[in-house]
């Protein structure tokens, strides 16, 4: 398990409970919103698992944090903003099924945290609640908001010389994928599948859940009991448009998808917001038509290695993945959207890319390999090129232009944002124990009056 990637997953949301808090008592108060110093010393504590450096002003900084964060969602209650329950489950199911698929399964979470799974949840629904509450405050305090190449020079050209980033060595790659046929056969065998699961469930009487987590072939819900918290638009159309017709309770036909044959079970709606169990089952290629695609491959890299394709020819000749086959097979970094992908996204989501690509130079390309979706699970062979390698350097305007005009509009966003704070402070209750009267804080909270 690697912390840092965990910690930065869980932002200020979850915090560790490895060591048990034995005083407790209020710190600050925002409004109605208490902060306790539990509070502070649950970060604490998630920072130093972290190993990260605790210097004598962390307290002080992770007080102001929440105390921002208790002003925007004072705000946003002021303003109606509301977040439904399915929101806020959404959002902690992505959440723990990231981790857990981090740390190597739901015990080792629940061992991590000291807690069962549903004693986790308990105890984080209403901090992500007030978290999504104050986004969507920064969100509508900062709508619009945009950096003209002008500002974006002015704001690197500010940057002390310490301060400019040194960016890591980036890769960027192509791939040609073929993905087995599936036969009518093969479809058969697995819509015969599902037919038989969802008899063992509603004639039989056997718990979905159960079911689910043995034969599911959705690596990311079959853990969880085959469960989706999601909101309109996170599925594909021919899901949704089942969710939507199912009364709660209901269990559906077996449905098809381009991941397969599913079954459902709606478990709670609310408006566009969903919670549903699900079962998915994907039809299975057979060996001889593996065989078939990788002869179909072995033909097209020796067309390459021969120069009798170019690359992009041979993408639309031969590729059939169609997240990459309309953009010359370019691969892009589902976390940043970009082109280029640095050490740690590549060990986090394709390692085998780095190792088939580690030795070579810019045009090279790999021999036809074996290779697995790392989204869909869809196994197939591909080849891969690798289009760019950029150097391990500092940042500088003609390289690195999008990564700094990002930094430029986070700046703006942040500096909007502490003004907005500011300007909310003098009409709201703040009381800040003495203990923490001595920061130094980057809003004027304390008045004298607040603090009598």
């Amino acid at each position: 398990m690697k912390l840092p990637m965990l910690i930065s997953c869980l932002a200020s949301t979850f915090f560790v409970l490895s060591q048990p808090i034995t005083l407790d008592k209020i710190v600050a108060q925002v409004g109605d919103n208490v902060i306790l110093l539990s509070d502070i010393m649950d970060q604490r504590l998630q920072a130093q698992e972290a190993k990260a450096t605790i210097d004598s002003t962390f307290d002080c900084r992770v007080l102001e944090q929440i105390m921002v964060t208790q002003v925007l969602v004072n705000q946003a209650k002021l303003d109606s903003v509301v977040v439904s329950d399915e929101q806020v489950d959404a959002d902690m199911e992505n959440r723990l099924r990231i981790i857990q698929n981090q740390m190597g399964g739901r015990q080792k979470l629940e061992e991590f945290y000291r807690m069962s799974f549903g004693e986790i949840k308990d105890k984080f629904r209403d901090i992500i609640r007030s978290n999504m509450l104050a986004d969507e405050m920064r969100n509508t305090i900062t709508v619009g908001l945009g950096v003209t190449p002008k500002e974006v020079t002015d704001f690197f050209n500010k940057l002390p010389a310490d301060s400019v980033p040194y960016i890591n060595m980036q890769l960027g790659f192509q791939q040609i994928v073929i993905y087995p046929e599936i036969t009518k056969e093969d479809k058969k065998i697995a819509l015969d599948k599902i037919k038989e699961l969802r008899e063992m469930i509603v004639v039989q009487g056997k718990s979905f859940e159960s079911i689910a987590r043995t034969y599911s072939m959705d690596p990311g819900s079959a853990p969880m009991g085959g469960k989706i918290a999601a909101t309109k638009g996170m599925m594909v159309p021919q899901f949704e448009a089942t969710v939507f017709k199912l009364k709660p309770a209901e269990i559906s036909e077996p449905i098809e998808t381009e991941f397969g044959y599913h079954i459902i079970k709606l478990v709670s709606r609310s408006g566009d917001d969903f919670v549903c169990l699900h079962i998915l089952i994907r039809p299975e290629f057979s060996i001889q038509t593996m065989n078939k695609a990788s002869q179909r491959m072995d033909s097209c890299y020796r067309m390459l290695k021969m120069n009798e394709l170019t690359w992009e020819q041979a993408v639309a000749r031969y590729s059939n993945d169609a997240s990459t086959r309309q953009n010359k097979g370019i691969i892009s970094n589902p976390r940043t959207a970009s082109q280029l992908w640095d050490m740690e996204d590549l060990n986090e989501i394709d390692q085998q890319i780095y190792l088939l690509t580690d030795a070579m130079e810019a045009g090279d390309i790999t021999q036809p390999s074996l290779y697995m979706d790392y989204m869909t699970r869809q196994q197939g062979i591909r080849i891969v090129r690798l289009m760019q390698r950029v150097p391990a350097h500092k940042a500088n305007l003609n390289d690195d232009y999008a990564l700094i005009k990002q930094a430029a509009e986070n700046d703006k966003r942040a500096n909007i944002l502490s003004q907005w704070v500011s300007s909310k402070i003098g009409n709201a209750y703040i009381r800040i124990d003495q203990d923490f009267t001595g920061c130094t804080f980057e809003h004027k909270w304390i008045n004298p009056k607040n603090n009598e």
